[in-house]
């Protein structure tokens, strides 16, 4: 097996064993913060704050895997969300459960930080699409299952059950990064060393990088998605089929989930896309192709359509959801993939937190279709932005 086969594997296994962790929490987090006997909107913030953790933490995660190393960063990632999640199950009051979500999120964020880092290591640009779908596969699916347990967990042993095994998945996910993923920064230091480079002030790099319009689209094509699939298909598209179809959630839960199942069947395929006919060719119709499946939700005159805008989105938003972060770990100067990729990660976690927050208000004030037109322009524009103003930095085998 070689070198980039044996660490994608072992990427593979770490963030399968985060993220069903992550995933399996789902159905126990709001019922537990409302234990603690606070507000809708309080409980809201349980779910807020893990996202706020991650685009605090997405920096210091690019400084931990380059001073430490990618095998330690991933490590400590894995021990820190174990902590997280045993402060979750131990938690006594709501302010106290909120700082626990906070370290837990910090965790999971140093974990899916330095991955990408380590991705951008061990690919060249001739096959990253490919190396990173198949990570970003494993990582949707994971997330997907992960509710199943979870609410058997729950239903069995009570709410904080899942937390309970959060942590021990966080311990071995620790264990995996320190015992069997070796290390991948000197690849990258290898692979583009110049003098004088080992030591570059994180700020001259930020202003680097700032000037490369097509890594600013990059990062804003990663925002709109993470705010599209957060803000709008996971809190406007569930409301937004109640008020005009008179859906139920399990029927929502269904359309969703099918589409996230063919979205990944379509994972891969997107992955050779991008290594096969270039990044602009995938990243620029893929995004605004998400931003029609948002205005097909709002038209949908039946469940048949909300099926097909779930499909719809499911197919667009897997083709194009590995091809940005492959497009920016193209754009990384020599031997600064961990400065990069944890500024592109940082991009992402802005519309993680944001999305929700803004599409909501626009959905209070003007209501749920207005709010989900908001984001399907969005995706639009930065799918139209990248096509126009993003230079192509691999133009894959097609002449």
């Amino acid at each position: 097996m070689t070198t980039t086969n044996k660490a994608l594997v072992w990427m593979c296994v770490l963030a399968g064993i985060n993220q069903l962790g992550f995933g399996g929490v789902v159905p126990a987090l709001p019922l537990y913060a409302k234990s603690f006997g606070v507000s809708a909107s309080a409980i809201g913030m349980a779910v807020g704050v893990y996202g706020l953790a991650r685009f605090c933490g997405a920096i210091p995660a690019g400084w931990l895997s380059d001073g430490m190393g990618r095998r330690h960063a991933l490590a400590l990632g894995g021990i820190v969300t174990t902590a997280g999640n045993l402060w979750c199950a131990l938690a006594s009051s709501y302010p106290e459960f909120i700082l626990a979500r906070f370290v837990s999120g910090a965790g999971a964020g140093l974990i899916v930080t330095t991955g990408q880092i380590v991705l951008a290591d061990i690919t060249t640009q001739e096959h990253r699409g490919r190396v990173v779908s198949i990570y970003q596969g494993v990582f949707i699916f994971a997330a997907g299952v992960g509710p199943f347990p979870g609410g058997l967990l729950s239903a069995h042993f009570g709410l904080t059950a899942p937390f309970w095994v959060y942590a021990v998945a966080g311990l071995f996910a620790a264990g995996v990064a320190y015992f069997a993923l070796s290390e991948t920064r000197d690849i990258s230091r290898t692979a583009g060393a110049r003098p004088g480079r080992a030591g570059h002030a994180f700020v001259v790099d930020v202003v680097m990088l700032s000037k490369q319009t097509g890594f600013v689209l990059a990062c804003l094509v990663s925002m709109a998605n993470a705010a599209a699939r957060t803000g709008g298909l996971f809190s406007i598209v569930p409301l937004l089929g109640t008020e005009r179809l008179g859906l139920s959630v399990t029927e929502i839960g269904f359309a969703i989930a099918v589409g996230t199942v063919v979205g990944l069947m379509a994972s891969y395929p997107g992955g050779m896309l991008t290594d096969y006919f270039g990044r602009k060719a995938v990243i620029a119709p893929s995004t605004v192709i998400s931003g029609a499946s948002m205005l097909l939700f709002c038209v949908a005159p039946s469940y048949a359509w909300f099926m097909a805008a779930s499909i719809v989105w499911g197919i667009a938003s897997a083709i194009g959801g590995a091809a940005p972060s492959v497009y920016a770990a193209d754009s990384a100067p020599p031997g600064r993939n961990a400065t990069t990729l944890s500024i592109f990660r940082m991009a992402g976690d802005i519309g993680y937190v944001a999305g929700p927050l803004a599409l909501g208000v626009i959905a209070d004030l003007f209501g749920a279709t207005v709010s989900l037109i908001t984001a399907a322009g969005l995706l639009v524009v930065a799918g139209g932005l990248f096509a126009i103003g993003a230079p192509e930095t691999y133009r894959g085998r097609i002449p």
